[in-house]
């Protein structure tokens, strides 16, 4: 996108897969940890890679950057993942220039969620431009854009119903558990991990199974500690996960594993077990569904739980459709003044000298000659005249490049070295 003058590259893209063609499985090959994130951002720096974000969630994994060839950025994944690049040709999707900023928007706006109005991709897209930030992989461009996406998503949230109702993989799992286990408040619940799903699924458990029997377990104790703490839950080392999956009636495991962490081998008990995996990749090895008395049921299946809540929240598509237009239209509106900010910029430095030229003669002929009245004159005129040139190449009916030919002859432009943003 270099007429635009905001990177080397010209062209900007969004790579990536989704829960819509890939299944867990695959989802789980292209999962990207924290690790991974950063290892992939240092490889995107070292190959010269000028600005990225990337995004990992259990229904999506993205990128989003500046390259010659969207190969740049497919090669960084399937390097930084289990992922290869024949596995990703068959399930994935790349979107160029404009396209790539529409789909930002729709997926961070909650359109593109595997259920509709789930708002949870946007605090990950928050937290990736944080780190790409951090990273030094950040320009102005995909700083503005997603700052835009961000506003879409809160006035989304705020002037439509379409989060409304607690609708989330959190809460479709504990709609599942109701819906098919008797006599829950009894029953002896075990959740493994207590990661962003884990905290969620244990507050709605508190909320609408009124169960006093909720273990957490989690690799560091402290985390689950925390939690347990605010819903006066009981934690046990992760030393007794075997001993606590034998007592449970149903496990819920949402761990950040990238190896499946529950087998067939450490069930040991004859009673039924409902394991509901809510983990990307999947923490729970399908040989459980060798043994009679468990029933593993995957995110996947619990996504597609569709109520009249989802039902709903599809009459408000519209009006979320509408939102993101208005302020894509204010994001490509300022893109458009990219092109000709150089120009604009020239444009200034040369009336200026024009200023500081006929200032310097002013000041040899007048003898009571006011410097900072002259000054303050002269700048006031450059900005007024700067503008009408800026109103007037931002006007739909106005061919920018033409203009911008003309503004450049007419006042011997020699535009200023351009500085990537």
């Amino acid at each position: 996108m270099q007429k635009y003058n905001i990177s080397r590259s010209n062209y900007f893209y969004a790579i990536g897969l989704s829960y819509k063609k890939a299944d867990a499985d695959i989802r789980g090959h292209f999962s990207l940890d924290d690790e991974a994130k950063i290892a992939l951002l240092a490889q995107a720096k070292a190959n010269d890679i000028e600005s990225l974000v990337v995004t990992s969630t259990c229904n999506r994994t993205e990128i989003y950057g500046f390259a010659q060839h969207p190969f740049q950025l497919i090669q960084l994944l399937c390097d930084n993942t289990r992922g290869t690049v024949e596995e990703f040709q068959k399930v994935a999707y790349v979107f160029k220039n404009k396209e790539a900023i529409a789909h930002m928007f729709r997926v961070g706006s909650g359109l593109d969620s595997q259920i509709l109005g789930d708002f949870e991709i946007i605090s990950q897209l928050k937290q990736s431009a944080k780190l790409s930030r951090k990273h030094g992989l950040l320009n102005h461009f995909t700083e503005r854009l997603v700052n835009a996406v961000i506003q879409a998503s809160k006035r989304i949230k705020t002037e439509t119903d379409i989060s409304s109702g607690a609708t989330s993989v959190s809460f479709a799992s504990v709609q599942y558990i109701l819906n098919m286990v008797e006599d829950v408040a009894n029953k002896n619940i075990l959740l493994f991990g207590t990661g962003k799903i884990g905290r969620n699924t244990c507050e709605n458990l508190v909320k609408h199974t009124k169960n006093e029997h909720i273990t957490l377990i989690n690799r560091t104790k402290d985390k689950a500690e925390q939690i347990a703490g605010k819903f006066n839950l009981i934690v046990k080392d992760y030393a007794n996960l075997q001993e606590e999956i034998n007592n449970s009636d149903i496990l819920i495991v949402a761990t950040g594993a990238q190896r499946p962490t529950i087998d067939k081998h450490i069930i040991q008990s004859k009673k039924n077990l409902l394991i509901l995996d809510l983990s990307i990749p999947k923490n729970v090895n399908a040989n459980v569904e060798e043994l009679n008395n468990v029933l593993l049921v995957h995110l996947d299946h619990l996504s597609k739980i569709t109520d009249e809540t989802l039902e709903a929240r599809k009459q408000h598509i519209p009006s979320a459709e509408a939102i993101i237009e208005e302020v894509k239209a204010e994001f490509n509106s300022w893109l458009e003044t990219r092109k000709f900010a150089p120009t604009i910029k020239a444009l200034k430095h040369k009336l200026a000298d024009f200023a500081a030229a006929e200032l310097d003669a002013q000041r040899k002929k007048t003898a009571d000659f006011n410097e900072a009245q002259a000054e303050i004159i002269s700048n006031n005129i450059i900005q007024k005249i700067t503008n009408h040139f800026a109103h007037h190449l931002k006007e739909d009916d106005v061919s920018t490049d033409e203009s911008l030919e003309l503004i450049k002859k007419v006042f011997q432009l020699e535009e200023p070295q351009k500085t990537n943003v």
